[in-house]
């Protein structure tokens, strides 16, 4: 059995799909409200703040998947995240569980550097440190030898159904709403974004290969490189209108941050969108070279195919 903590959430919904079509129709979902996501999932509605909840989660499992996630809230991260996370590792070593750790970059550095597997971790803000934390217990269990586990890192988001990120958020979702779009801080510097679905899948992949653990995997990404000026230039093209953005500057989110907590929690996160942001996944793409990566058009068609079947 494999089973997925926090699984209903969208990396955890493709990762559940993705088993499914190819690995294993023997799935457990895990989360404080569990819904099945294929019709032969087991479900276990659990707190995996609790050390018990979580050892029962994880019972009779052979892999574990953690794609939990949290509202963006650092007191709740703080709270939450290193307590869930230590539990889950616990859990996994009482029932001899494999653990394939989904991951993101808030703990690198926000500047031009290319970010690899190796890139020190130097995180800017709470958040940023509550994953340093978390990625570091995780390094600790697997370099002791008690845990046989994987970390999956992947930069930001963008994707369909219910991908939650600034990219979605800014443009995608402004696209559907007929808004102007909206640009943090520059429109000139490189980004590499994670198709949700390719992100899930390759977590499935790794996690389904026994040499790729006890190890950190940088998942794959388009590496057409786009500055957002080009994202939307080529999303005009695929919604066949001139969409027009403005670039928000750092004042307007600090002025915002007053007022709205939302804006607030996004500002730790901001200084990427001064620089190049490169995300180097040539690891994997050297151990699978035949894995499908989802180029931006190829992305941006399926969301608007979405937006037109929900109209």
């Amino acid at each position: 059995m494999q089973t997925i903590l926090g699984a209903n959430g969208q990396i955890g919904e493709e990762l559940a799909r993705t088993l499914k079509s190819s690995f294993t129709s023997n799935i457990r979902i895990v989360s404080r409200k569990a819904k099945k996501v294929n019709d032969t999932d087991s479900i276990f509605s659990a707190d995996l703040s609790n050390k018990e909840n979580a050892i029962k989660a994880v019972e009779g499992s052979e892999i574990a998947y953690f794609t939990l996630g949290l509202p963006m809230n650092s007191d709740l991260w703080e709270k939450q995240f290193p307590l869930i996370t230590s539990n889950v590792i616990e859990a996994c070593k009482v029932n001899g569980t494999k653990l394939v750790f989904f991951d993101n970059t808030y703990m690198y550095p926000q500047d031009d550097r290319i970010l690899t597997e190796r890139t020190p971790f130097a995180p800017i803000g709470r958040k940023g440190r509550i994953r340093q934390i978390m990625a570091n217990m995780l390094l600790k269990a697997i370099n002791t030898g008690k845990l046989e586990a994987v970390i999956c890192r992947a930069p930001e988001f963008y994707g369909p159904g219910k991908t939650q990120s600034i990219t979605n958020s800014l443009i995608f979702n402004n696209i559907k709403a007929r808004k102007k779009l909206k640009v943090p801080l520059r429109d000139d510097k490189l980004r590499s974004l994670i198709w949700t679905p390719d992100a899930s899948s390759a977590t499935a992949l790794i996690g389904n290969t026994p040499d790729a653990f006890y190890q950190t995997w940088h998942l794959p990404v388009d590496n057409n490189r786009l500055t957002y000026k080009q994202f939307i230039t080529l999303a005009s093209t695929v919604y066949d209108t001139a969409l027009k953005y403005s670039v928000i500057p750092k004042f307007i989110f600090k002025m915002g941050a007053m007022f709205n907590n939302r804006v607030k929690e996004l500002q730790e996160l901001l200084p990427r969108y001064e620089h190049d942001n490169i995300f180097d996944d040539s690891k994997f793409k050297h151990r699978f070279p035949d894995f499908q990566v989802t180029t931006y058009l190829e992305g941006m068609k399926q969301i608007a195919n979405e937006k037109q079947h929900n109209t």
